[in-house]
């Protein structure tokens, strides 16, 4: 990327202030950034850093600016919005995706393939799949028998996307993701445990995108089902029937049980476990290392285990705190009570 900070600023509906033709080549961090790079500052704790920054240029927030130091600035409602604009900006010119179709792929002859489609070696598309205009494949991917994967999707290395899966448009799957695996049924037999077919399938909606190493679980029957715009962190588990609604955000490590729905723009945080069968309403916010075992009000933020709301959370942490201060005010009093009791017997 090769910018003037004033062609940057048009492109983020901001002002400038100081010299507009200055050229930014790249973005950085406060603490990391060189010359050529641009910035971003939102939060006051950050302003020691404005006196040592080598950045030619800073986003800031128009109630901010006048802590620049004579640095060249864009003056933007939203610094940080603004910063993730010009980072996509980069990450477009960057982008360096495979195309064509490598001789080195397997296409079943039913399967088909639309316009600009473009096939990794290994790769290898089953009968009956259908893949969408523009839908890049990376190299040793299995997409499974009746697939349906939509426009302008990328499916990175080692991605597994079993048979009856549907997938909308624009949708981004990370390297060594499985789709469509069997989901955890079992019934309880004398002799042992039985496994219970899994025949049901996985729907992700258009604009969903999926981390390194996640496991989404085809239903028992139905469907596993992902709402538009919902976003998947590395490591999770998404268990059989379980029904996730639009624009939610699920973080590393969590795992969601067989059958429980989540609602719309509901947030859930880094290693939380949600048991099966629950609903969580819309809008709520499940805090990391959560073990949610009941249904969760629309828009409530829950803590710990069992979660509870936070602030209750909070407060029982709090007493946990304490108690070995009172263990030992308790010891203390043991012991001035036998004491006591000591003296009287004397007496």
């Amino acid at each position: 990327m090769k910018k003037t900070l004033r062609e940057l600023a048009d492109l983020v509906d901001g002002s400038v202030i100081g010299d507009e033709s200055v050229i930014i080549t790249g973005v950085a961090g406060i603490k990391e950034s060189s010359t050529g790079d641009i910035t971003f500052i939102s939060n006051p704790k950050y302003f020691k850093f404005l006196k040592t920054t080598k950045a030619s240029a800073i986003i800031i927030s128009d109630n901010l600016k006048d802590s620049l130091s004579g640095l060249s600035a864009i003056v933007s409602k939203n610094p940080y919005l603004a910063y993730a604009k010009i980072i996509m900006l980069i990450a477009e010119e960057r982008k360096n995706h495979p195309s064509g179709i490598s001789p080195h792929c397997i296409v079943e002859k039913t399967a088909k393939l639309g316009d600009n489609v473009s096939l990794s070696g290994f790769v290898f598309i089953d009968a009956y799949a259908d893949i969408g205009e523009g839908t890049i494949i990376y190299p040793n991917c299995y997409i499974g028998k009746n697939v349906s994967l939509g426009r302008n999707c990328l499916i990175y290395s080692n991605v597994t996307i079993r048979e009856n899966v549907k997938i909308g448009d624009n949708v981004i799957i990370h390297s060594g993701t499985v789709i469509g695996s069997d989901g955890f049924g079992y019934v309880t037999l004398p002799q042992g445990l039985k496994k219970i077919p899994q025949i049901g399938t996985v729907e992700i909606c258009d604009d969903v995108e999926i981390g390194s190493n996640v496991s989404i679980d085809r239903a028992t029957t139905g469907k596993t089902f992902i709402g538009k715009g919902t976003k998947i962190d590395n490591l999770v588990q998404i268990a059989h029937n379980v029904q996730i609604g639009e624009n939610s955000v699920i973080v590393a490590q969590a795992g969601i049980a067989g059958s429980s729905k989540v609602g719309n723009w509901v947030t859930i945080a880094g290693q939380a476990g949600i048991v099966g069968h629950i609903n969580i309403a819309d809008g709520a916010v499940i805090a990391a290392q959560a073990g949610v075992i009941g249904d969760v009000g629309p828009k409530e933020t829950v803590s710990g285990y069992p979660a509870r709301p936070h602030r209750q959370a909070m407060r029982s942490y709090a007493f946990i705190q304490k108690l070995p201060e009172l263990f030992e005010e308790m010891k203390n009093r043991k012991k001035e009570q036998s004491n006591g009791e000591t003296k009287n017997n004397k007496k």
